[in-house]
């Protein structure tokens, strides 16, 4: 286990699924404040195996699990595109790197590309190369510490979605009706 980790009052370990590439992100959050741990990607462009790939992506989750010990995963939902085939695939990797964290006990929470898009740049539509740069200037990294695969900065991004949406303040929901109000505080009701 990495000694560091402990610093931090809450880990959200970010998924970007892929097939191809997948991409990790880790952030570590004390009160208000997102810090970037760490961020890479698993190539499994070389492995023939369709299904030798879901097994590495499983393996590699589940080390990152142990070793970064998350209290969250955020995970990028994948999108329809016009290839039926390619999300069937995504939607297998996306759901081994689930299972993964299901084996350990970590909630998740699945956001739409255009939602963390929306989360860090301000716009759904943002490019991957936007949404790279944003994020090194929200958690305040290093030029030289991005990575040339846009995989990394999504998962990255999903994480500090995941943040922003769990961090919002949520309001009480009201009574429906007066009838409803006096029967949840009947102590406030003077006789």
């Amino acid at each position: 286990m990495d000694e560091d980790i402990r610093k931090y009052e809450r880990v959200i370990i970010g998924i970007d699924p892929g097939t191809n590439v997948m991409g990790y992100g880790i952030l570590g959050i004390n009160g208000k404040r997102a810090e970037m741990v760490a961020m890479g990607v698993l190539e499994l462009s070389k492995m023939e195996s369709h299904y030798m790939r879901l097994r590495r992506i499983f393996d590699r989750v589940t080390s990152l699990i142990t070793q970064y010990l998350p209290d969250e995963m955020a995970i990028e939902a994948p999108f329809y595109g016009k290839n039926v085939q390619s999300m069937l695939k995504l939607g297998r990797a996306q759901g081994v790197a689930m299972a993964a964290a299901l084996e350990r006990d970590v909630p998740i929470s699945e956001y739409e590309p255009r939602k963390i898009k929306m989360a860090i740049t301000g716009n759904g539509a943002a490019s991957k190369e936007q949404v790279q740069e944003m994020l090194r200037r929200i958690l305040e990294i290093d030029r030289d510490a991005m990575l040339p695969q846009l995989d990394a900065t999504d998962a990255l991004a999903a994480a500090l979605c995941h943040f922003y949406e769990s961090s919002r303040p949520t309001a009480e929901k009201g009574a429906k009706s007066w009838k409803e109000y006096i029967s949840t505080h009947p102590s406030k009701v003077k006789k």
